[in-house]
């Protein structure tokens, strides 16, 4: 099997054999790894479990986190969804991306995908298409597909905020969680490249500014903001909408926009929301 080392490539490999991306993500990861395929899958499978188990118990409440700066909040969301202006699919997505961030800030048991930082984000969409009934194996199948654009983002920029600031983390999560519903939804591997496109180039710059230098605030409610972002995504490259600027040159922008970025914004608590009046005080808070 032919690898990949971009998403244009991963398309055309995919267009060329008539497969699904995630059929090609899998055969070269088998190959790479000396692995059957039946492993990957039920490793795979784990993996959605936990997932999914995060975001269950993130919104039964009663989470705090050790610093005490959050938890509690999926719930109180999850109980708006058929209130609010965004409707319920969006609503109840962020309450899910809330639920597994702030299972992780409590370190509760997660899947960081492709970082703790980001890990509420592609669990929220799958739960979310899961909910509305799409089948157990699609969601499974659909997370390799989100493993590919991540393995493309790593090798061609960045998944760390130290490096990239929160466009690699929620970025490259937002991008990964649009790939893997556009599949669910029928999309052809070159609407799975506009809708990373998408994603990703309207969270260029995001700053990774954790308060205390910890992953919540304002990590744990941004997981909520890019799972939305991703849906959305998703929907306009389903759609038809396409991205002007191709998705490879989106990475590399990325790239270059996280290498000039300062440093103190980037996971280095150090500018940003970090050194705000609040952020300051709560530092001293939580360390005295």
């Amino acid at each position: 099997m032919d690898n990949f080392h971009t998403i244009a490539e991963l398309i055309r490999i995919a267009s060329e054999r008539q497969k699904h991306v995630h059929e090609i993500v899998l055969a070269v990861e088998s190959e790479q790894k000396l692995r059957t395929r039946e492993e990957l899958i039920d490793e795979m499978r784990q993996n959605w479990k936990v997932m999914y188990e995060s975001v269950k118990k993130g919104l039964k409440g009663g989470i705090r986190s050790v610093s005490g700066l959050t938890g509690g909040d999926a719930p109180k969301l999850y109980r708006h969804q058929l209130k609010g202006f965004l409707g319920q699919a969006g609503l109840s997505t962020a309450a899910f991306a809330v639920a597994a961030s702030e299972v992780n800030a409590s370190m509760g048991r997660i899947v960081a995908c492709p970082t703790a930082g980001s890990c509420g984000i592609v669990p929220a969409v799958l739960t979310e298409a899961y909910e509305q009934g799409r089948a157990e194996e699609d969601i499974v199948m659909s997370l390799f597909t989100a493993a590919g654009v991540g393995m493309v983002i790593d090798e061609n920029a960045s998944i760390a905020g130290a490096l990239g600031g929160c466009q690699a983390e929620c970025g490259s999560a937002a991008g990964m969680a649009a790939a893997a519903l556009t599949e669910i939804g029928g999309g052809t591997p070159e609407q799975i490249g506009h809708a990373v496109a998408l994603a990703i180039k309207n969270l260029l710059g995001l700053a990774c500014d954790p308060v205390a230098g910890l992953v919540e605030v304002p990590c744990v409610k941004r997981n909520g903001f890019a799972a939305v972002h991703a849906m959305l995504a998703a929907d306009m490259a389903l759609a038809g909408v396409k991205s002007v600027i191709p998705v490879d040159e989106v990475i590399d922008a990325m790239d270059r926009i996280g290498r000039a970025m300062p440093r103190d914004i980037k996971e280095t608590a150090e500018g940003g929301l970090a050194t705000t009046k609040t952020g300051l005080a709560l530092q001293k808070k939580i360390y005295g």
